[in-house]
C-alpha cells in the first residue's frame, strides 16, 4: 500500500522518481502505451470530487495497459445504505488488483487496506488524498517536477538538499502540505510555511520552541513557521501555494478573499524577495487573484503548474506500476 510519505526512505523517493523519468520518456512517444500491467484491473474509488487526480490516475493506468473501474459516490449504492467496506469488496470480488481510494474523511484509504489484509488479499491500496491527512502521489509529483527541472536526467531526492521553499497559504487544511513536509523535509531542504494565524495547523504552532530574530521555528532545524509572507519569501527557491479550501473551512476564518491575497497572494511584485529564477507551484485547482494572481499563474517564466498536471501522469504511473509489478 501507499497510504503515507510519512515512512518513505530515501531510497524509495529516488525509486519513484528515477521510474517516473522512465516514464516520462514513454510519454514523449508516439506510442504511449505500454503493457506492464496487462490483464491487471485498477479501481478509482474516489468518494470525493475530482478532476486532476481522478483523471490522471485514469490515464495512468490506461497508459500501463490496465483496465479501469471508475466509481462515482453519487451514482453507488451507497445512496441505498452500502458501506465503505461492502463497496471495496464488491470491487475486490470484480478481481480489482489496486485501489485509488479518495475521501473527504481521514484515514478510509487505511481502513480499505487494513481490510485487504484482513482478508489476506493481494490488493494493494493507494491514497489519493484523504481528508486532511496526507496526499502522498500529489507530494510525490511536486518533487519530481522541481528535480526535473534542476536534472532532467536523473530527478533524486538529494538535488533539493539545502533549497528553500515556502508553502504558503491554507496550510490548516490542506493533506497536500502534510505530503510535502514529509517529503521536503527528508530531501533536506528548508521549508517555510507562511499563512495567517488562523490557517497555520495547532500541529505545528505547538512545537514552536522559541522566536529568533522574529522568527517563529520549530524543533526541526528544517521547518520554519511565519505569519507574515515576507520572511518566508525571501530568498525562496520555489513557492508553493495552496488553495483557499473554503469547503472544509467550519469557521470564518479569514476577514475577506481579497485581504488574504493582499497579504498572502502570490504576484510578480512579491517574488522579488524570492532568488531571481524562483519556481512557483500550486496543486489545483486555483482560485485565480486569491492564491496566486493571474498573470503569474499564465507566465511560463515563473510557474510549474502545467508541468505539475503533465508529471503527475508519469508519477501515477510510476505508482501503479510498482504497486502492480510487486516492486513497491
Amino acid at each position: 500500500h501507499i497510504l503515507s510519505l510519512a515512512d518513505f526512505t530515501t531510497t524509495e523517493y529516488d525509486t519513484v522518481l528515477q521510474t517516473a523519468a522512465s516514464f516520462q520518456e514513454v510519454l514523449s512517444r508516439r506510442t504511449k502505451k505500454v503493457p506492464t500491467l496487462q490483464g491487471q484491473v485498477v479501481a478509482n474509488l474516489f468518494f470525493e470530487s475530482s478532476t486532476r487526480t481522478r483523471s490522471s490516475f485514469e490515464l495512468a493506468a490506461k497508459r500501463l495497459s490496465a483496465d479501469t473501474l471508475n466509481f462515482a459516490a453519487a451514482t453507488s449504492s451507497m445512496t441505498k445504505g452500502e458501506t465503505i467496506l461492502d463497496t471495496a469488496k464488491t470491487y475486490l470480488a470484480m478481481g480489482t488488483d489496486i485501489m485509488v481510494v479518495r475521501h473527504r474523511e481521514a484515514g478510509v484509504p487505511n481502513a480499505i487496506a487494513s481490510e485487504m489484509d484482513r482478508l489476506g488479499v493481494r490488493v494493494s491500496v493507494l491514497n489519493a488524498g484523504d481528508g486532511q491527512h496526507e496526499h502522498p502521489s500529489q507530494a510525490l509529483l511536486d518533487l519530481f517536477t522541481i528535480t526535473t527541472l534542476i536534472d532532467p536526467d536523473h530527478p533524486r531526492l538529494e538535488l533539493l538538499k539545502g533549497k528553500k521553499i515556502a508553502i504558503v497559504g491554507d496550510i490548516l487544511h490542506s493533506r497536500v502540505a502534510r505530503s510535502n513536509i514529509w517529503s521536503l523535509i527528508a530531501s533536506g531542504a528548508e521549508v517555510h510555511l507562511a499563512a495567517p494565524p488562523t490557517l497555520l495547523p495547532k500541529l505545528f504552532a505547538e512545537f514552536i520552541s522559541e522566536e529568533v530574530e522574529g522568527r517563529n521555528y520549530s524543533p526541526n532545524p528544517q521547518l520554519f513557521l511565519h505569519w507574515q509572507l515576507e520572511p518566508a519569501l525571501q530568498n525562496a527557491d520555489f513557492v508553493m501555494t495552496l488553495r483557499l479550501q473554503k469547503e472544509r473551512m467550519t469557521a470564518h476564518l479569514l476577514p475577506s478573499l481579497r485581504e488574504y491575497h493582499q497579504l498572502f497572494g502570490i504576484t510578480r511584485t512579491k517574488l522579488q524577495l524570492c532568488k531571481p529564477n524562483v519556481k512557483v507551484l500550486h496543486p489545483g485547482p486555483v482560485n485565480r487573484g486569491v492564491e496566486i494572481s493571474s498573470e503569474l499563474m499564465d507566465d511560463p517564466e515563473f510557474s510549474l503548474i502545467q508541468s505539475q498536471v503533465t508529471s503527475g501522469v508519469a508519477v501515477r504511473m510510476a505508482l501503479l506500476y510498482l504497486l502492480g509489478s510487486g516492486k513497491a
